[in-house]
């Protein structure tokens, strides 16, 4: 997995292997709890294999807001870097091939890196994305109905319509399994 990565950032031997040395690989089941609510993150995951989902639990009932795949990176970024509780959950939804970086591990190498233009920009540059997400999926949540939410993910992000389980994906668009269902016949009648 971070032979791609090696290709893209110029650095000597010596820093790229004790970095490497930073990551740790782990394979897990499918419905693997890797960080609960209200714990505090130490870890950030990079997916090599799988899907992860970000998810609440608002008056009992699991809310998911975001979906994960290869090559993605995952934490619940305001209790990583702030040390405060995670106001979500990591769960695989897949069985998933994941590396994992130490929070201290990963400052230090942030801290080296920082002198480093083009890597500062691409870390940025990451964080912004995920921040969009957010927008857009707010957004998104307040402005369109939920069979626009849903074409916008067959068109946007089929991976999440193919590999994902309905109920997650009603629970995304903040629906329920049979209003998705409703929506999913709704579509195909219009399609004959």
């Amino acid at each position: 997995m971070f032979d791609q990565f090696r290709d893209k950032f110029r650095l000597d031997d010596e820093k790229w292997n004790r970095y490497l040395n930073y990551f740790n690989k782990v394979k897990v089941p499918a419905k693997t709890i890797l960080l609960n609510e209200g714990e505090v993150s130490k870890k950030l995951f990079f997916i090599e294999k799988g899907c992860i989902r970000v998810c609440f639990n608002h008056d009992g009932k699991d809310i998911t807001s975001q979906f994960f795949f290869e090559e993605n990176v995952v934490a619940s970024i305001e209790s990583f870097r702030k040390n405060i509780p995670s106001p979500t959950t990591l769960e695989t939804i897949e069985p998933s091939t994941l590396w994992w970086i130490h929070k201290d591990d990963l400052n230090s190498m942030l801290e080296e890196i920082k002198e480093i233009p083009y890597l500062r920009d691409l870390f940025i540059d990451k964080i912004f994305d995920r921040t969009f997400d957010y927008m857009k999926y707010f957004i998104s949540s307040i402005k369109y109905t939920p069979q626009q939410r849903y074409l916008d993910l067959i068109r946007e992000r089929p991976e999440i319509i193919q590999r994902v389980p309905q109920h997650y994906i009603a629970s995304y668009l903040g629906i329920t399994t049979v209003h998705l269902s409703r929506i999913k016949n709704k579509l195909l009648k219009n399609k004959e």
